[in-house]
């Protein structure tokens, strides 16, 4: 789909519903597999949305269309939220979210593109994601390719060096076509990012690489469409998108708390969870 540089209200409302949609079955799948990545997957829901639903050049029944946009999902931990979009969207039956985690489901807690050949890529290692999507980036100039590889890196991850080393080879070939989202939630594992390892001030890191660089809220549509469309239209270099997340997203109780970031709900807290999604939305 050709990103517009307008979004009509219509469309904001109709991604809304559907972004809904998706943390309900995120908050489904971690329950039913009793582990997981909660706080992240809830927080990239709406990113994750209106890429699936709106910014992708991709085609669900013909997944190995060769012309097809690059997702490159480097923080494959949230993939609950991955394989919710893609479920959604029609790229295999929803009902099979339910079997994350499980022994011998396709669906396992980090993508794996031999069970799935239309991930683009196998992601576990934190750090590798933009190195492969630079990587595919350069080989699709090389060839007069037109897609675009829009690479989800979490905050937490900019701590791997290999990252910056990735960065610089993109910008020292212009990578226009390479869209770099960094999920700013400010939380990994170990607590809060800036308490870990200071990451601030982040915007101008990447500028000082640069790369062309946006801050925006990562829930508010219109924003999230207008770096998108923003970055299509760069034709200098990289674009980074700092999108400015809630881990926890739509969970009051949840939200911002690191404790979240690798747990998942008990059936009850599911429950109470979801009840308070349908609240949000109506």
């Amino acid at each position: 789909m050709k990103v517009m540089e307008t979004i009509s209200d219509a469309t904001i409302n109709e991604l809304k519903k559907i972004a809904n949609d998706i943390r309900k079955k995120i908050i489904e799948m971690l329950s039913e597999a009793k582990s997981g990545h909660t706080a992240g997957s809830l927080g990239m829901a709406d990113i994750f949305t209106l890429l699936y639903f709106y910014a992708l050049k991709h085609d669900p029944k013909n997944p190995t269309w060769e012309r097809r946009d690059r997702v490159i999902l480097s923080n494959g931990h949230i993939c609950p939220v991955l394989y919710a979009s893609m479920a959604k969207s029609g790229y295999f039956p929803e009902e099979e979210i339910m079997t994350l985690r499980k022994l011998g489901s396709r669906l396992q807690g980090h993508p794996h593109r031999e069970f799935m050949p239309w991930l683009e890529t196998s992601s576990g290692p934190l750090g590798s994601g933009l190195s492969q999507a630079v990587g595919m980036a350069i080989t699709d100039k090389i060839y007069d390719g037109d897609k675009t590889f829009y690479t989800l890196l979490s905050d937490g991850e900019l701590n791997e060096g290999n990252t910056w080393e990735a960065i610089l080879l993109a910008t020292k070939y212009k990578l226009n076509n390479l869209i770099i989202i960094v999920d700013r939630n400010h939380i990994q594992i170990g607590g809060n990012t800036e308490k870990v390892l200071p990451l601030e001030d982040l915007k101008d890191k990447f500028k000082a690489f640069n790369c062309f660089t946006t801050e925006i809220d990562g829930h508010n549509f219109r924003e999230i469409n207008n770096a998108i469309y923003q970055a299509k239209n760069n034709k200098v270099g990289v674009s980074v998108i700092i999108a400015k997340t809630i881990p926890g997203k739509g969970i009051k109780s949840w939200e911002n708390n690191y404790e979240w970031h690798g747990k998942a709900p008990t059936k009850e807290e599911a429950e109470l969870a979801i009840e308070e999604l349908n609240k949000n939305y109506a």
